[in-house]
């Protein structure tokens, strides 16, 4: 009972429990200075050597600066739960590669600057969840695509845009005309050979548009460039100009760049690129008189056309003009024609009727227009009866109509009611009605697939095939705007397995995978054989044969001859012959009488001469004998 007491006085002197502490921060990334004693906090690694976004980053941060690394990807998980980061700079690193949702958790990120990395396309989901974000800066980049979605989140807070120094050579200009606070667009030095007309119209707010250094060869008018005053330098300029640069450009000086030069201007480094006679010159400097357009001229058009019914027909028509006129086709009907699924329009002039049918005949009527005028050209077209049938397995000798064994033919209801029992047994891959080979010929055959745009990120199709000779898969890569392919490398009369593949780029990981999309099983029509003609090989065989017999024949002459003459010459060759003939008789003429004269001696029998002498009144003679006298 005495110790209670003890303890109770001792009681007082315990230490009171110290209150408890904050957590402590984040420990600073190495190589990196951070602010963290008071806030805003800011993590500073400009030039720290770093390969990636440190993990040990303070998430309470509000400034983030890590250019001049080498940085090449940003990750999902890099800047996750930076809820409270205003500025964001990756300026001049390594990095070709942005997850998708790389921002998602900075929505109150003010500035994002990715200038000078190596950055080839900018995709929808790359810039997801910075509702608030002002400024971003995306120069000196390799860019060459920009998804027209990538600025959705961001279009109605965007002040500051900067796409110089790329590779672009078209933009999404709907989703640029979206941008209603954006007050400087930077897009000079890139690829960007046109402007759409209207472009601009509805940024009201914007202060400096820069487009020098580009292929424009004209700039359409805009209500936003007449509403404003232009002015070439922002210096000394009211507040409510707008300052437009677009020098650098091969600009073609005609009459649509007429009220560009009616503008008022300070004194800039513009000039004409084109016509040959304004090449060179200060574009201020060309009087408005000179900036002339010439009326089109067709100057080809096709000759009357005669095609069967079912059959594609090309018509063209060429104009030349300043600038260069657009050519349009009206039908026989009075309408105008375009892109569908049996016509097909493309920019030199050319209609493409896929497949004719008998209303389709009449006058085409083509016609070029342009900013001085238009011209126009009729092209007569007659469309008629449907050629006769081919049956592929036809013993006739007379080959096909168009001599086209490839000609692609719809699979007749005979041959697919015969060949049913045949695919039945087959064991490759089954038919997917996703996937159809509605045309098929002996090398050829049509490839069809449904619209798979409901897969995001789409890149392209793969197409895979092999035919029942071998197990070797043949590859084929198709656009993603495709939805149909013709094969042409075919063997004819074989059976073929085909598959198509969807490569799309999967937003959870950032890696690129494949979806299937259908399968089929298919067969090639046999080969027609024309029987008038005989084989290559028969024909080279015979070649030999004859050549060979006419060398024997030309061989047995020469010796036949070579024999004659042995012969004739009494077995000795024709210079001996002649060599041991003796001196031919001559004949002399006496007084009436004839001379005895002594015969010379007989000579040893020699070989019988080749030819015969008769002599009348002749005597032998001699170098030993002399004539005789009266």
């Amino acid at each position: 009972m005495a110790i209670l007491p003890l303890l109770l006085c001792l009681l007082p002197l315990a230490p009171a429990s110290s209150p408890p502490q904050p957590a402590t921060a984040s420990p600073c990334p190495r190589r990196c200075r951070c602010q963290t004693q008071s806030l805003p906090l800011s993590v500073l690694c400009p030039g720290a050597g770093l390969l990636f976004v440190p993990p040990s980053l303070d998430r309470r941060a509000a400034e983030l600066r890590l250019a001049d690394n080498f940085i090449a990807a940003v990750r999902r998980r890099d800047l996750a739960n930076m809820t409270g980061l205003l500025h964001l700079s990756l300026s001049r690193n390594t990095i070709r590669h942005v997850a998708a949702g790389a921002f998602a958790d900075l929505r109150a990120l003010r500035a994002l600057h990715l200038d000078g990395n190596r950055l080839t396309s900018l995709g929808e989901g790359q810039l997801r969840g910075l509702v608030n974000l002002r400024h971003l800066i995306l120069s000196n980049n390799q860019l060459a695509a920009l998804a027209a979605g990538a600025l959705d989140d961001c279009a109605e807070t965007l002040e500051d845009l900067d796409l110089s120094y790329n590779n672009l050579e078209q933009l999404p200009w709907e989703a640029l005309g979206r941008l209603g606070n954006v007050n400087t667009l930077g897009l000079d030095h890139n690829l960007l050979a046109s402007v759409p007309a209207g472009a601009f119209s509805r940024l009201h707010k914007l202060a400096r548009l820069d487009m020098t250094s580009n292929r424009l060869t004209t700039i359409p008018p805009d209500p936003l460039f007449s509403r404003l005053p232009l002015l070439a330098r922002p210096r000394g300029s009211p507040a409510s100009a707008l300052v437009l640069a677009f020098g650098g450009n091969p600009l073609h000086c005609n009459c649509e760049l007429v009220w560009l030069r009616r503008l008022a201007r300070e004194d800039d480094l513009e000039a004409c690129a084109s016509p040959p006679a304004l090449g060179g010159r200060y574009f201020w400097a060309v009087g408005e008189e000179e900036f002339v357009c010439e009326p089109p001229v067709v100057t080809h058009r096709s000759p009357p056309l005669a095609v069967p019914a079912g059959r594609p027909a090309a018509l063209r028509c060429r104009a030349v003009g300043d600038p260069e006129p657009r050519v349009r086709w009206v039908s026989p009907q009075g309408r105008l024609l375009g892109n569908s699924s049996r016509a097909r329009a493309f920019p030199n002039g050319t209609l493409e009727l896929l497949v004719t049918e008998p209303g389709d005949g009449g006058i085409f009527t083509c016609i070029a227009a342009n900013a001085a005028g238009e011209a126009t050209a009729a092209v007569e077209l007659t469309v008629g009866p449907p050629p006769p049938p081919q049956l592929a397995n036809s013993t006739s000798c007379d080959p096909p109509r168009d001599g086209d064994p490839d000609t692609l033919t719809p699979p007749s209801a005979a041959a697919a009611s015969a060949s049913a029992s045949a695919k039945a047994a087959d064991t490759g891959p089954p038919t997917d009605r996703g996937v159809q080979v509605t045309e098929h010929g002996a090398t050829a055959a049509l490839v069809q697939w449904p619209d798979q745009r409901p897969i995001p990120g789409i890149r392209m199709y793969q197409i895979q095939y092999n035919s029942s000779a071998d197990d070797i898969l043949v590859y084929r890569m198709i656009p993603a705007d495709s939805s149909s392919f013709l094969l042409t490398d075919l063997a004819s009369g074989r059976t073929y397995d085909l598959c198509v593949l969807a490569v799309y780029e999967d937003s959870a990981t950032g890696l690129t995978a494949t979806r299937p999309v259908g399968c089929n099983h298919f067969s090639t029509e046999p080969a027609l054989q024309p029987c008038g003609a005989p084989h290559a090989p028969f024909l080279g065989g015979t070649m030999i044969i004859a050549l060979g017999g006419v060398i024997v024949a030309s061989v047995l002459v020469f010796i036949f001859v070579l024999l004659m003459r042995y012969k004739v010459h009494g077995g000795q060759p024709p210079g001996k012959a002649k060599a041991s003939a003796p001196v031919s008789s001559v004949c002399s003429q006496t007084n009436g009488a004839l001379g005895t004269v002594p015969a010379p001696p007989a000579p040893e029998p020699a070989a019988p001469r080749a030819h015969t002498v008769v002599q009348l009144d002749c005597e032998p003679w001699g170098p030993s004998h002399e004539p005789t006298g009266p």
